[in-house]
C-alpha cells in the first residue's frame, strides 16, 4: 500500500479534517472524479431541457403570450440561447483547460451556473422585460454549462486508465443524455408547483458541486500553456453563432413565406458563418498554438466518432421535440388531460425512454472496454433508426404500450451508442489535447440539438403547409365560422399552430379573436372550438403527414451515422502500441 493510501485511511487529526479528500494517486480518487463530473454534466443537461417543457408555466408566470405577434423570438431564444452558448464556447473553454487547468475551469463552471440559476429564479420583471431577463441569464447559465461540458470528460480521461475509461465515460455520458430526458420529467413536475422552482432546483446542486469540486478534485492533466489563439477563438465563435442564430430565425415566417429561409439576414448569417468557419480552419492550420488541432480529424477513431455523434445528436434532438409536440399538443388532450397539466404528464409518459437509456449505457460502456466501441456504437444507431421507422408507422392516437415499447428501445439504442462512442473519441487523442478534444466533442453534441430545431421544425412546417390550411379551414366552417374568416385563419403560417402544439396550447381563440367570429357563434360552438379536443383532432392528420417526413429524415441520418461509426476501425488508444488489427483506427 502506498504512503498516500495509508495516510488517507488512518483516523489522524489531519485526515479527519480532510476525510472526503483523497490524494490524486489514491485508488478511490477516480471514483470521486467520476461522481463529481457526473453531477456536473447531469445538472447542465437537465437544464438544457427542463425549460422546454416548462415554457407554458414560465410564460404564464411573467404574463407574456409567446404566440402573440412579435413574441415568437422570445420563445425560440429561451430554448436556443443556452444551447447556442454551450455549443460555441466548449472548444475554447476546453483549450483553456489544457492551458490553465481543467479542474480550475470546470469548478468555476459550477459557480457561474449557480449564480445564473439564482438570478433566473428571482426575475423581477414581467412581460417582455421579464423574458429578456430570463434569456440573458440563460445565456450566462450556458457559459457555466460550457465550462462543465468542456472539461468533464477530459478530467475523467486523466483519472481512469484506458481499460476502465469506457465504463467511466459511459456512466458520465448516461448522465449527460439521461439528463436531457430527466429534465422533461423534472420540469413537468416543478412547473406544477411554481415556474421559479424550475430554476431554484439547480441552486443547491450547484453549491454542493462547487464546494465538492474545489475540495476534492486534482489537476492530473498535462498543461500546455502556449498563447491564447485569439483569431481562432473569434472566428469559431462568430461563425458558429451566426449559423445557429440564423437557424433560429429561419423557422419563423418572413414576408409572405411560411418560413424565413429567404430572409436576407438569415442567408447572410448562414453564408457568413460558413465563411468564418472556413477562415477558422485556415487560421488553425497556421498558428503555432491553435485553439484546436484539426489534424485530430485525420484519426478515424476521432473523426468518425464525432460525425456519428453529431448525426445521433440531431436525430435525438429532433425526436425529443416531436414527441413533446405529439404528447402535449395532441395525444394527451385527446385523452382528457387539461392543457395546463400536459407538461407534467408528457414528462411522465416519456419515462420509458430514460429507463432504456439508463439500462443500456453503463453496460455498453463496460463491455466496450473489453471488445471495442465499433460494434456497440454502430449497432446502437441501427436500433435507433429502426425505432424511428416504428414511430412513423404509429397512428397519431396510438396505444400507449406500443409507444412506450418503441421509445424504451430507442433509449436502449442510444445507450448502446453513446458510452462507447465517447470513450473511443477520448482514447484517440494525446493527453495534452484532451481538453480541446472534449470541447470539440461537446460542440458536436450541443450543435446537433440546435441544428435539430432548424431541420426538423422546418420539415414539420413543410409537412403542415401542405395539408393544415385545408383541414383548418374545413374544421372552422363546420363550426359555423364564415368561409371568408375560416380561409383567412386557415392560411396563416403554420408555425403558430406548431408552436401552440409544442407548448400545449389551444390557439383557436387567439386565431379567431381579432376577427370577432367568436362573438357571433352559438355558445356550444364556441365551447367546442376552445375545448380540449377540437384543435388536436384538427391537427392530427396534418401533423402525422409532417411526422412521417421528420422521422424518415431522422432514420436516414441515423443510418448514415451508423455507417460513419463502422468506419472508425478497431479499438485504438493513443500512446499504447496497437496490435496489427488496431492500426487502421489510427490513420
Amino acid at each position: 500500500m502506498s504512503a498516500n493510501s495509508h495516510e488517507a485511511d488512518q483516523p489522524t487529526s489531519s485526515t479527519t479534517t480532510r476525510r472526503f479528500r483523497y490524494e490524486k494517486d489514491h485508488p478511490r480518487y477516480r471514483w470521486v472524479a467520476l461522481s463529481n463530473t457526473t453531477l456536473g454534466v447531469l445538472m447542465a443537461t437537465i437544464n438544457s431541457s427542463i425549460v422546454i417543457i416548462s415554457l407554458p408555466a414560465i410564460f404564464r408566470g411573467i404574463h407574456l403570450n409567446p404566440l402573440a405577434p412579435g413574441n415568437v423570438s422570445y420563445l425560440l431564444w429561451m430554448i436556443m440561447g443556452f444551447l447556442l452558448v454551450s455549443a460555441v464556447l466548449v472548444v475554447s473553454l476546453g483549450r483553456l483547460g489544457d492551458m490553465y487547468g481543467r479542474v480550475r475551469i470546470y469548478s468555476f463552471g459550477f459557480v457561474v451556473f449557480t449564480i445564473a440559476s439564482i438570478l433566473l429564479a428571482i426575475d423581477p420583471f414581467r412581460q417582455s422585460s421579464g423574458a429578456l431577463w430570463l434569456i440573458g441569464w440563460r445565456l450566462v447559465q450556458g457559459v457555466g454549462g460550457a465550462m462543465l461540458f468542456a472539461n468533464s470528460t477530459a478530467i475523467l480521461t486523466d483519472a481512469f486508465p484506458s481499460n476502465r475509461r469506457g465504463m467511466a465515460l459511459g456512466i458520465n455520458q448516461v448522465a449527460a443524455i439521461a439528463g436531457s430526458f430527466l429534465g422533461l420529467l423534472i420540469g413537468g413536475v416543478l412547473a406544477e408547483v411554481d415556474w421559479r422552482a424550475v430554476f431554484w432546483v439547480s441552486v443547491p446542486i450547484g453549491i454542493l458541486g462547487t464546494i465538492w469540486s474545489y475540495r476534492s478534485l486534482h489537476e492530473l492533466g498535462q498543461r500546455h500553456r502556449g498563447k491564447v489563439d485569439i483569431a481562432g477563438n473569434v472566428t469559431f465563435a462568430l461563425g458558429l453563432t451566426a449559423i445557429l442564430a440564423a437557424i433560429t430565425y429561419g423557422i419563423q415566417p418572413y414576408g409572405g413565406h411560411t418560413m424565413g429561409w429567404t430572409n436576407p439576414a438569415v442567408l447572410g448569417g448562414l453564408i457568413g458563418g460558413a465563411v468564418l468557419l472556413v477562415v477558422f480552419c485556415v487560421v488553425e492550420s497556421r498558428v503555432a498554438d491553435p485553439m484546436f488541432h484539426l489534424s485530430l480529424f485525420r484519426n478515424r477513431a476521432f473523426g468518425a466518432g464525432n460525425l456519428a455523434g453529431l448525426l445521433a445528436s440531431i436525430g435525438r434532438g429532433g425526436m425529443q421535440f416531436m414527441l413533446i409536440i405529439w404528447l402535449q399538443g395532441i395525444w394527451l388532450p385527446l385523452h382528457g388531460f387539461d392543457y395546463a397539466r400536459t407538461p407534467l404528464w408528457a414528462g411522465i409518459y416519456l419515462v420509458p425512454l430514460t429507463i432504456g437509456f439508463l439500462l443500456a449505457g453503463p453496460i455498453s460502456g463496460y463491455l466496450s472496454d473489453r471488445h471495442g466501441a465499433r460494434a456497440f456504437a454502430t449497432g446502437g444507431l441501427l436500433v435507433v433508426a429502426a425505432t424511428f421507422v416504428g414511430l412513423l408507422l404509429l397512428p397519431v392516437d396510438f396505444p400507449y404500450w406500443a409507444f412506450a415499447a418503441l421509445i424504451a428501445v430507442n433509449g436502449i439504442g442510444s445507450g448502446l451508442f453513446s458510452s462507447p462512442n465517447t470513450s473511443a473519441i477520448m482514447n484517440s487523442v494525446p493527453a495534452r489535447q484532451r481538453g480541446s478534444a472534449s470541447g470539440m466533442r461537446a460542440t458536436f453534441f450541443n450543435s446537433g440539438t440546435s441544428l435539430s430545431i432548424g431541420i426538423f421544425f422546418s420539415l414539420m412546417i413543410i409537412g403542415l403547409a401542405n395539408s393544415l390550411p385545408a383541414s383548418l379551414t374545413r374544421g372552422l366552417e363546420q363550426q359555423g365560422v364564415s368561409p371568408g374568416v375560416a380561409s383567412q385563419v386557415g392560411h396563416l403560417p403554420p408555425v403558430g399552430s406548431l408552436f401552440a402544439a409544442f407548448l400545449g396550447y389551444n390557439p383557436i381563440a387567439q386565431l379567431l379573436g381579432p376577427t370577432g367570429a367568436l362573438n357571433h357563434l352559438p355558445a356550444a360552438n364556441v365551447a367546442t372550438l376552445t375545448g380540449k379536443e377540437f384543435f388536436p383532432q384538427l391537427i392530427s392528420a396534418p401533423f402525422h403527414h409532417g411526422l412521417v417526413i421528420v422521422f424518415l429524415a431522422a432514420a436516414i441520418m441515423t443510418v448514415i451515422g451508423a455507417f460513419a461509426s463502422l468506419l472508425r476501425g478497431q479499438r485504438y488508444v493513443h500512446g499504447e502500441s496497437p496490435t496489427s488489427e488496431e492500426e487502421g483506427a489510427a490513420t
